[in-house]
């Protein structure tokens, strides 16, 4: 008896079959995509809180254009110490005569390299070791979940804080210890999306086809479980700016002059009282980032939910 698998029609059967079956993925997800980004424009709230988003991030990303980082945000002026806003300084001025707007601007670069930075790369860890861990199971599995179950028995805080002071305070040394913290959520997540993933009836007809371990991950797997994985990064990058803020608020974290929100509420506490706008400021930049990445994250989990769509 021939061998199917030999007979070079079959093989060419075989071929056409994954080239069309690459093309139906490919035109799949457009439309999945497609049809996410119409649910995510009908919630009015999300929307509003992308825009203000993009902005916070152009004038992040432009603040160069506007403003000198050496005089502005470093430079100091003693004879300009804690004057409150006005046409020459929106957000006033600092203890050291320092324009707090241009701060606050700059800031605004360490704050979303921390979110972004260390959310993008920890969720790259964990959505690897989650899907590798639920696709092929056993011992593996096991394995991997009960290293993260120990390392998720210390609090993140705390471990945080036990990094950092192995390491050193600073910029380097805190986003490695936040985003190792945040390695453990993702990969339980994604462990369990993928676990949902790899039992339907596609992914068996997939292997059935011969098709390969790698190309059924990222072909079938993966664009199936990438909307709820994006979700919950994005509603994670407000914690991780808040946890941010918090360690260099203790001395942990990047230390002034550099002009960080976390260092600067530091900094401006003892102002309190008689020039409130030094915390003011600040403050409201860390609440407003961190309440529009959880309205996109709570918007994108209605586009995502098949619930919502018609």
């Amino acid at each position: 008896m021939t061998d199917t698998m030999t007979d070079p029609n079959v093989r060419g059967d075989m071929r056409m079959f994954r080239k069309k079956e690459k093309r139906w993925v490919m035109k799949t997800e457009k439309g999945q995509w497609g049809e996410i980004w119409a649910n995510f424009r009908k919630n009015g709230l999300a929307m509003a809180a992308f825009s203000v988003l993009l902005l916070i991030i152009a004038v992040a990303l432009f603040a160069d254009v506007g403003m000198d980082y050496t005089s502005k945000a470093l430079g100091q002026n003693a004879y300009e110490r804690l004057l409150g806003p006005s046409a020459a300084h929106w957000f006033g001025t600092d203890q050291y005569g320092r324009d707090l707007f241009a701060r606050v601007i700059y800031g605004a670069r360490y704050s979303l390299l921390f979110g972004v930075g260390c959310t993008g790369v920890a969720l790259l860890l964990g959505s690897v070791i989650g899907a590798v861990a639920a696709y092929y199971g056993g011992k593996l599995d096991s394995i991997l979940m009960r290293l993260l179950d120990a390392l998720m028995c210390i609090p993140s805080m705390l471990l945080i804080l036990l990094l950092v002071a192995v390491m050193g305070s600073g910029l380097v040394s805190l986003t490695v210890a936040i985003t190792i913290t945040s390695v453990p959520g993702f990969t339980r997540m994604t462990r369990s999306v993928v676990l949902s993933v790899v039992q339907q009836d596609f992914i068996e007809a997939a292997r059935s086809c011969g098709t390969k371990d790698r190309n059924i991950i990222l072909h079938h797997v993966i664009p199936n479980a990438v909307g709820p994985i994006i979700v919950n990064g994005m509603m994670n990058i407000a914690g991780i700016i808040m946890s941010a803020a918090g360690m260099s608020y203790i001395g942990l974290g990047i230390n002034p002059p550099t002009p960080e929100w976390g260092s600067m509420l530091s900094e401006a506490t003892q102002f309190m009282r008689t020039s409130p706008h030094v915390v003011i400021f600040p403050g409201l930049a860390i609440v407003i980032t961190s309440l529009c990445f959880n309205l996109v994250g709570d918007g994108l989990a209605d586009a995502v939910d098949p619930r919502q769509r018609d």
